[in-house]
């Protein structure tokens, strides 16, 4: 896909290389976010992205993963510790509300570009404060996680990995914990 903002051509597809894009995000200009059919049940999804390090582009698409996600939010924690509780008390309300995709046109509707970004956006500006923290934007850690979080509940009735990592994060029981969370369960 070429970005003319961008003066580049991004090829997202990796792994996905034989699976059908479903939707693709841009994020702060230097993320790329696709979102591919996946394996493991009708309406599962693959995510991958690629990222713009120091003006050069991920020669690979990267496929991002729970522990990607804690280790940002270790970030953001030790440098805004409040906001990012409170960061993790709304995503564990929104782990309580989404529900599995089951048919088509919800799936549709919930990669719906312009509408999710904006959902993206509009809870972006209740946690200023995390901006610029980390290794990824918010707008990026705001978006996968919601993909993750509907993304395991359509593939488990009793999904329960990212609900465990928001907890262990919000508990702050340190490094060790979050990522054996993230990586072993």
């Amino acid at each position: 896909m070429y970005y003319p903002e961008m003066n580049k051509s991004i090829k997202l597809r990796d792994r996905a290389e034989r699976s059908a894009l479903l939707a693709e995000f841009r994020i702060n200009g230097s993320f790329v976010l696709g979102v591919y059919q996946g394996s493991i049940s009708e309406f599962d999804f693959l995510l991958q992205y690629k990222q713009e390090i120091n003006g050069e582009w991920t020669k690979r698409a990267r496929t991002p993963k729970h522990i990607h996600w804690a280790v940002d939010i270790l970030i953001k924690q030790a440098l805004e510790n409040e906001e990012t509780d409170r960061f993790l008390d709304f995503r564990l309300k929104e782990w309580n509300r989404v529900q599995p995709i089951k048919t088509a046109e919800e799936r549709e509707k919930l990669l719906n570009v312009d509408s999710l970004m904006d959902q993206v956006e509009e809870e972006c500006r209740g946690y200023e404060k995390l901006a610029g923290k980390g290794e990824y934007s918010l707008k990026f850690l705001l978006l996968v996680a919601k993909l993750l979080m509907i993304q395991e509940k359509t593939n488990r009735k009793d999904a329960y990995m990212f609900s465990s990592l928001l907890e262990q994060l919000k508990s702050h029981h340190g490094i060790y914990e979050a990522v054996s969370t993230a990586t072993f369960h």
